[in-house]
């Protein structure tokens, strides 16, 4: 007890260290700053004097720091497109020049090329207003209504093509913060880390680990009454603070710039790069998986597979999903997660990515073929002889986290009928949202249409990565777990999950067998089922366990106090068939 104390005491100090951390950043914007940061010599020109007062001011909170930049941004794309924008006056000249009948000729009159804004306006006029050559109107006023729609399209665009756009704002936000930072923590990164995520992780090791000189086996000890696992007020602040962390990562980056900071050094270890958000996220990722790796081996000691399956999705996630993809960056190769597949990867088949695997030769060219292999061939081929376990329980970062950091919350995922119809729904749409994504993707790619139909592939891209990339995968996927189980992601949301479902729903060896004759209704697979599975309701009645959504993670079994389940891969012909009940020397089949 004194030990585990002692490790709790640790743990919160690092914690509120580690809260503690981003309110003691100072920030200072220089010249040099922004020469480093923003590369385009035109936009930071355009920039530097909406922020030049904040040369000369030391700021002492980013939130103020940050505003100032915004404001910066904002009063330099007002002056860009007031530049670049083509005013009423403008618009008349141009239709005065054409009459009742359009012409791109007097283009080169009006803006004759030799200076960039002419050359801008010539070649926006040309491009945009193309396919009005030649047609006649009834009336000059006609032309003009046309000609002023057509030129509001390029004025809309204008910050898109010259100025900063909202992406990219996001980006330097980050950036320049990061790089104003002049405090406490970017000083000394290497002793902030040791204090925060090295003191917190030992602390919660030290809490662990004196479980060992408990007896082995699943006791359920207060899983459905103590604060923070049963939606208490400590799962209330656990969930709370995992749904703010996602969305200061994913949508205010700037905001945590202090975090970043701390883990500086070892960026530059791996990859020799500065660290980012995602380097962060990545290795507060293994630190979670590493420490609750151990919590998850402590209490499911007693079970051999749980101790390997365990260790394969920690091995999976530190060396595929973190360490080789930065040492690949160090050797100036693309980054790439080999153990993500698509559509879970949902931005495999973006232009950006195929052009960069392309462009780094027989490497790239191999991590191509691998990703499309992995989805078209390994992932039928393994799903049909292991289930979908051989993903989602064994090398999955998203269900090892699941599996580790969510394992305190499994017994909250829903067991209701309407919760499986829900699910249902709603995975196997995302699945179809995804393959339409990519669809509209490789169209983009191939023929350089960016519309079908009605249909934009850039905002459908944008669209996905906001609400399933982020929102649901990152915000209610992880963030959810103190409220909803450790599974919502992997049950509700992803699309890879659900392809591999249909397989092994319809055509897979995999199931789990019940000997409902041993069955004592005690309820613990049900518990700890964290697919939402009435797991005791098949074991009852004697019946195999074939669903789309189980990832054969082997709690239930690991559970039972009498062997009732046991994950097999067998013949297809025996899957779905009801096993007898034993009674005495004498049998009940089901189906009769």
């Amino acid at each position: 007890m004194n030990i585990q104390k002692i490790g709790l005491s640790l743990f919160l100090v690092g914690f509120i260290a580690f809260i503690a951390t981003l309110s003691l950043g100072e920030y200072q914007l220089t010249p040099e700053v922004l020469k480093t940061t923003v590369t385009n010599a035109d936009k930071r020109a355009a920039l530097t004097p909406q922020v030049d007062p904040m040369f000369r001011k030391r700021f002492g909170d980013q939130f103020n720091f940050v505003a100032n930049l915004k404001g910066g941004f904002e009063l330099a794309n007002a002056e860009i497109k007031q530049k670049y924008a083509f005013s009423q006056a403008e618009i008349d000249a141009i239709a005065a020049k054409n009459g009742k009948k359009y012409s791109k000729s007097p283009i080169d009159e009006l803006y004759p090329k030799g200076n960039e804004l002419n050359d801008f306006k010539n070649k926006a006029l040309k491009d945009y207003t193309g396919w009005l050559e030649s047609q006649s109107f009834a009336d000059a006023k006609a032309l003009k209504e046309k000609l002023t729609t057509t030129i509001q399209n390029i004025n809309n665009d204008v910050i898109q093509k010259k100025g900063f756009s909202s992406y990219e704002i996001k980006n330097l936000l980050f950036s320049i913060t990061k790089a104003s930072s002049d405090g406490w923590v970017a000083a000394h990164p290497a002793l902030w880390f040791l204090l925060t995520i090295a003191l917190a992780a030992v602390g919660g090791l030290l809490y662990i680990l004196p479980s060992l000189t408990s007896f082995p086996g699943i006791k359920n000890n207060g899983v459905f009454t103590h604060p923070g696992t049963s939606r208490g007020w400590i799962g209330i602040l656990v969930g709370s603070f995992l749904i703010s962390f996602y969305i200061f990562l994913y949508w205010f980056p700037e905001y945590i710039t202090s975090w970043v900071l701390m883990v500086d050094p070892l960026s530059n270890e791996l990859s020799g790069n500065p660290a980012s958000q995602w380097f962060l996220y990545g290795l507060l990722y293994c630190v979670a998986m590493l420490v609750m790796g151990v919590r998850m081996a402590v209490k499911y000691r007693h079970n051999r597979y749980q101790l390997v399956r365990t260790a394969s999705v920690v091995f999976f996630q530190l060396a595929f999903a973190f360490l080789i993809p930065e040492i690949l960056v160090r050797f100036n190769q693309p980054y790439m997660d080999f153990k993500n597949i698509w559509p879970l990867d949902y931005d495999f088949f973006f232009a950006y990515n195929i052009d960069g695997m392309v462009k780094a030769g027989t490497l790239g060219i191999f991590m191509l073929g691998w990703g499309i292999a992995l989805f078209a061939i390994a992932v039928p081929i393994m799903t049909y002889f292991f289930g979908k376990r051989w993903y989602c329980s064994w090398v999955c970062g998203c269900g090892g986290l699941a599996e580790t950091l969510g394992d305190p919350y499994r017994q909250l995922s829903d067991k209701s009928v309407k919760a499986w119809k829900v699910e249902r729904y709603l995975i196997h749409s995302v699945l179809v949202f995804a393959v339409a994504m990519t669809g509209l993707t490789l169209y983009t790619y191939f023929t350089g249409a960016s519309q079908v139909l009605f249909l934009d592939t850039y905002m459908v891209q944008k669209v996905y990565g906001f609400l399933i990339g982020s929102a649901f995968a990152g915000v209610v996927g992880t963030g959810f777990y103190p409220l909803m189980g450790n599974r919502v992601w992997c049950r509700f949301g992803c699309p890879l999950a659900a392809y591999m479902g249909i397989v092994q729903r319809f055509k897979s060896r995999f199931r789990i067998t019940t000997n409902g004759g041993q069955c004592i209704s005690c309820g613990n697979c049900s518990t700890y089922c964290e697919m939402g599975i009435d797991v005791r309701a098949y074991a009852q009645k004697g019946q195999n366990i074939v669903r789309a959504s189980c990832v054969g993670c082997g709690i239930c079994a690991a559970v039972c106090p009498r062997g009732v389940l046991k994950l097999e891969n067998a013949p297809e012909d025996g899957r779905i068939h009801d096993q007898p009940i034993l009674i005495g020397n004498d049998s009940i089949d089901l189906k009769k």
